[in-house]
């Protein structure tokens, strides 16, 4: 796990803007110059230790720069006769590319972002995984001819030595999902290369394109073959991503997923790997850490619980709006980093976390209800949807009950996404100009869409969160639900059979066989926190002046619903909206005043 930077010219400030990606590797850094273009890495070392894995990694014509992991990399290496002199994953993805071009991607099982250069035809090559766990960030002017890649957006800032316009396509995004959607970052002209995706440059030309893409076509309908399947496979992808020279540990919260990864891995590696669960010394309600408790007994391992307060909380506030660059407002955040800071201090390189499963396996208790919801449209005929839209008219639309109502009576796409916070009428009162948005395409079937979309929507700040909150800490953080192969699988599986009479049907099933009842049964529990209760209590009327300073400034939102919104959440309602505000007003400040 590392950092990355390129360009394709000579920059004064480039040693500076590789200084920027520490975090994301601390253990080595190097710089080097093809002609006019500049390479740099910082290294993570997790893979083979010695320095002749180091990089930039350079064989025959080809450089390379590489964030992340290729979990399959020995297999890979022994079926397509690669002769390594390193054992590193990189030397093996360099070597395939060499050997196959972009159809190397295929091949991969990993979470990467990289660059190859090919010195002799001055090509680059650079590709995202599939579900963007690792950023790649990039900077093109065809007017100036310069071409900018990084794992952060402060480094390429930094070489430009300038700070470019708001973007509005992200402003837009972020008060809707948590954080700028597909290719765009809240500046402009700095780009984030998609999931899925690879990117070429040369002759002054780039082009972007998807090597991989979810399908939707079922071939399992047998509840039993799928149990199995799902097993076999969650199982190796586990033992893939236990392949580390470095101290491993696992994230457990005390809910299903990260308690299933514990178990698996318990019962078929034999490992004693460290768990770690976080807490909060006040407001007892956002505390699962009883749970994590129960699991961590129940395999008899080591367990720390590290416990939060508001203290804790605002000391480390500015630090994790900062390691986001942009503003996130998953409050989670704040949690994870803390959280991560004491692991750190354990030598802990390497975490396994149970991201991934709510969104294949139907773990959200909106996906129940938006079913419900759907069923319902779907029996009604225009006539009825007609007078359902009068009906709803006259509700008050502060629920999101009647949001959706609305939504069927007008005949609108019924789901977004899990993590939607101002929705389509909210916004029209926040923004005295709405942005404009570019929205997902459908499924046919709407099961498959609601999981789709969260993949692609609420999973990117899911694992935007994790990236930026670890790394900041130079830990790397593995997914075994997001292995490919078993993503693949879950969209296979019978989407009625996957959905159960309870969420999470399936991977209940499972835990069956590996967790008690009281873990099973438990209801479902978000990773949150009392980040409202904690700011008001520090802040009170300044989160209010803040953002309306802010927008005296920027001119963006409309100042009553900005007031509507702050009493709102003064009683612990819409308060993700006044969160989305305040981080936004905090980043404007800092940023653009």
């Amino acid at each position: 796990m590392c950092g990355i930077l390129g360009t394709n010219f000579l920059s004064e400030n480039f040693a500076q803007a590789l200084a920027l990606l520490k975090s994301r590797g601390p253990d080595f850094n190097k710089i080097v110059q093809c002609e006019s273009k500049l390479f740099g890495h910082t290294r993570l070392a997790i893979l083979d230790l010695q320095c002749q894995a180091n990089q930039p990694m350079e064989y025959d014509n080809l450089l390379l720069v590489f964030n992340g992991e290729i979990y399959n990399y020995l297999e890979l290496q022994k079926e397509h006769n690669l002769t390594c002199k390193t054992k590193s994953d990189s030397e093996v993805l360099l070597k395939l590319y060499q050997k196959y071009g972009k159809d190397c991607l295929k091949l991969l099982n990993g979470m990467f972002s990289f660059c190859i250069y090919n010195k002799q035809t001055k090509e680059y090559f650079c590709a995202r995984d599939k579900y963007g766990k690792k950023p790649f960030f990039y900077y093109y002017s065809k007017a100036y001819k310069k071409f900018i890649f990084a794992s952060s957006i402060k480094s390429i800032l930094k070489i430009l030595n300038k700070k470019p316009a708001i973007n509005k396509l992200a402003l837009g995004e972020y008060f809707s999902y948590f954080c700028p959607q597909n290719d765009n970052t809240f500046y402009q002209d700095i780009k984030k290369l998609e999931p899925s995706s690879y990117l070429y440059f040369k002759d002054d030309e780039l082009i972007c394109k998807k090597y991989y893409k979810i399908k939707t076509k079922k071939t399992i309908f047998d509840e039993k073959e799928a149990l199995e399947q799902i097993e076999e496979n969650l199982i190796n992808s586990i033992k893939l991503r236990l392949r580390s020279d470095a101290k491993i540990g696992i994230l457990l919260s005390g809910g299903l997923d990260s308690s299933l990864i514990c178990s698996l891995q318990k019962r078929h590696f034999k490992n004693e790997l460290p768990l770690y669960s976080l807490g909060f010394e006040t407001h007892s309600k956002y505390d699962e850490t009883s749970y994590a408790s129960t699991v961590a007994k129940h395999l008899d391992a080591e367990h720390t619980i590290i416990k939060m307060n508001k203290n804790n909380f605002i000391d480390i506030f500015s630090s994790t709006l900062e390691s986001f660059e942009e503003p996130h407002c998953d409050s989670a955040g704040l949690g994870l980093n803390y959280l991560m800071r004491h692991i750190k201090q354990d030598k802990i390189k390497v975490l396994l976390s149970g991201e991934g499963s709510d969104e294949l396996f139907f773990g959200y208790d909106n996906y129940a209800k938006f079913y419900s919801y759907y069923l319902f449209a779907q029996s009604l005929d225009n006539k009825q949807k007609d007078f359902l839209k009068g009906f709803s008219q006259a509700l008050q639309n502060n629920t999101k009950e009647s949001e959706y109502l609305r939504r069927i009576a007008n005949k609108e796409k019924l789901y977004h996404t899990f993590g939607e916070i101002y929705n389509y009428k909210q916004k029209r009162r926040l923004f005295k100009t709405v942005p404009k948005m570019q929205e997902l395409k459908e499924k046919k079937d709407f099961l498959d869409t609601m999981s789709y979309f969260d993949i692609k929507i609420w999973l990117n700040s899911l694992l935007t969160k994790v990236d930026r909150m670890s790394m900041t800490n130079s830990i790397e953080v593995r997914c075994p639900y997001l292995d490919f192969n078993l993503v693949d699988l879950s969209f296979k599986i019978d989407s009625k059979l996957k959905m159960g009479n309870t969420n999470k049907y399936l991977i209940k099933k499972l835990a069956q066989n590996y967790l008690p009842q009281s873990i099973i049964t438990r209801q479902k529990k978000g990773f949150n926190m009392p980040f409202n209760e904690w700011l008001f209590e520090e802040y009170s009327s300044e989160i209010l002046d803040l953002i309306l300073r802010v927008n005296k400034i920027c001119g963006y939102f409309n100042e009553e619903y900005i007031r509507f919104i702050y009493i709102q959440a003064q009683n612990n309602k819409f308060k993700q909206h006044l969160y989305s505000l305040y981080v936004f007003a905090r980043w404007f400040e800092e940023i653009y005043m």
